[in-house]
């Protein structure tokens, strides 16, 4: 078996991407899947080999029983139709799909032919029995798919890679699908914007979202656990609950904050927000903004600030963006850059984000010319609330003053499209190929096992796809050999960093008509005048048509 893939060929928010909201990224980002010549597992420990569909393991009984189960077999992957009504896909999951295959095996903890006295192992027996699945079957099954002596050749076996097809859909479907829609809302804000993956709480999908919405274009997640396992960097601020949380000032009881670069300390860091606060509001420039700002709300900031104060990032609209939020978190941003520090920016988390990012904006531009405090203008606005791919173009086309991103709901549950349709078809039985013909011509697969490549034109950009016989001579494949029993032949698995990077290239190197979000240009892809043919003569042989009488 081979397991290959497609190739597909402003200064404060880089601080945001260090700093921002008191999380950094873990260090496994670099890593891949095989240290040493071993293939890791799966990294979602419910995958298995029994997490597959009841029809794999009755057609993998069925090869047993008349003796076609060691045929070897050529299976396709393939999706019929590009998602969310474009014309690319960001395949995602290769990494997974080659953990399991890996390390495919019934284990000790599915069935053990040793012990079938142990209670648990007879109960699995008996539940196996129940589902029509004879146990002799079941015991020759097991044992002859622990394949770590073998792997990957046995995979080939129909038998075996008839009980991969569930896992390995389930691992691609998803994955490719999310990796899209991050794409898809990457090229809408454009490349200096700031993307933030907030989904975490709204997933259907465990832990598999956040990596492959950084490897679509996102810059950082707010889970912590993908950061650990991923090397994702990490970002979070604080919610609404925390502002509401405080009453007053008296609830602060440490008020000092050393300076940053050392020496004197700030005793009452309150006292301090307060003044720069009435300091703002004796201003003739910024009076006319001025109503009476929320003391909880400011007690909060406060607080926030002395636990980060070199990342300090606050949520302005609890209250009031622009009678409250905004001037808070300005008074506090100014203290703390008396004291030798600098704030990272504001989130907005509801209202109409376009004018009230241009507001904030205008405010904190003001208070950079009016108190003399350098760079301050260029302190990051970050908004979140429900927002998708046409929430972004809208805001560009309004026009807006926001730097990044937050996105949950819609980037990590694919809300305008629920699902790839990713499907398993065999194109080839003991080297005969094989074609499913149907009524619909969508379903129709292409037989034999094929090799596909790329084509640009001169100016490096994608024309089109092209699939050949392997058995064709073939310019630079757009294939990669990643797993084989030949491990001279085998490609060393990029690590996720290196598949974003690959993922940004791709994309930016396909022509304009076939990225945009309506109407797009459907993208050629074709097959070679040899294949051509091969699959006309195998259409018309399979096809129960006899001759007109």
């Amino acid at each position: 078996m081979e397991v290959r893939e497609t190739e597909a060929k402003r200064d404060d928010l880089e601080s945001l991407k260090e700093n921002g909201g008191g999380g950094g990224g873990g260090g496994r980002g670099g890593e891949s899947c095989e240290h040493g010549g071993v293939i890791a597992p799966p990294t979602n420990p419910m995958v298995s080999a029994l997490l597959t569909d009841m029809y794999q393991i009755s057609m993998a009984y069925a090869y047993w029983k008349v003796g076609k189960h060691q045929d070897r077999a050529v299976f396709d992957l393939l999706y019929r139709k590009n998602p969310f009504g474009g014309e690319y896909t960001g395949f995602a999951g290769l990494e997974e799909c080659i953990r399991f295959a890996a390390n495919f095996k019934f284990t000790d903890d599915d069935i053990d032919s040793s012990c079938f006295m142990h209670t648990r192992r007879l109960q699995r027996l008996i539940y196996l029995e129940s589902l029509h699945i004879p146990v002799s079957f079941v015991e020759l099954l097991f044992v002859a798919s622990g394949l770590a002596n073998s792997i990957p050749g046995n995979l080939s076996y129909i038998r075996v890679a008839q009980l991969l097809e569930t896992t390995f859909l389930t691992m691609v479907n998803y994955a490719s699908l999310v990796a899209s829609n991050a794409a898809r809302h990457r090229r809408v804000v454009g490349k200096d914007k700031m993307l933030l993956e907030f989904g975490l709480r709204r997933a259907q999908a465990g832990i598999s979202a956040w990596k492959y919405c950084y490897l679509g274009g996102f810059d950082a997640t707010s889970n912590v656990d993908a950061g650990r396992r991923f090397g994702i960097p990490v970002r979070g601020t604080h919610s609404h609950a925390f502002v509401s949380a405080f009453m007053s000032f008296d609830e602060i009881t440490e008020r000092s904050l050393a300076h940053a670069k050392g020496g004197s300390k700030c005793e009452d860091f309150v006292h301090l927000t307060q003044s720069w606060l009435s300091r703002m509001q004796e201003s003739p420039t910024l009076r006319k903004f001025f109503h009476k700002t929320n003391y909880s709300e400011l007690a909060a900031f406060t607080s926030y600030a002395l636990a980060f104060p070199t990342a300090f990032q606050a949520l302005v609209d609890t209250y009031d963006v622009m009678k409250s939020g905004i001037l808070n978190f300005c008074a506090v941003a100014l203290a703390l850059h008396e004291l030798g520090y600098k704030a990272l920016g504001i989130r907005l988390d509801s209202g109409d984000l376009s004018y009230f990012s241009c507001e904030a904006w205008r405010i904190i531009r003001d208070i950079e010319k009016e108190f003399n405090v350098p760079g301050f203008g260029k302190l990051v606005i970050t908004a979140s609330n429900n927002i998708n791919e046409e929430t972004l173009d809208a805001l560009n086309k309004q026009g807006h003053e926001i730097d990044a991103f937050g996105i949950g709901t819609h980037l990590v549950t694919c809300f305008s499209q629920p699902a790839l349709g990713c499907v398993y078809k065999l194109v080839e039985i003991s080297g005969q190929p094989r074609i499913k013909r149907s009524e619909d011509l969508s379903k129709v697969t292409i037989p034999c096992k094929k090799q596909a490549f790329r084509l640009y034109g001169r100016e490096g950009v994608a024309l089109m796809d092209l699939l050949i016989g392997e058995s064709e001579p073939d310019p630079k494949a757009l294939y990669k050999c990643y797993w084989t029993n030949d491990s001279g032949r085998r490609t060393p698995l990029p690590t996720l960093m290196e598949l974003r990077k690959h993922c940004l290239q791709q994309l930016a190197a396909m022509r304009t008509d076939h990225m945009r979000a309506l109407n797009s240009t459907p993208y050629k892809v074709s097959v070679s005048g040899k294949l051509y043919d091969f699959i006309h003569f195998l259409w018309l042989n399979e096809a129960p048509v006899g001759e007109l009488q």
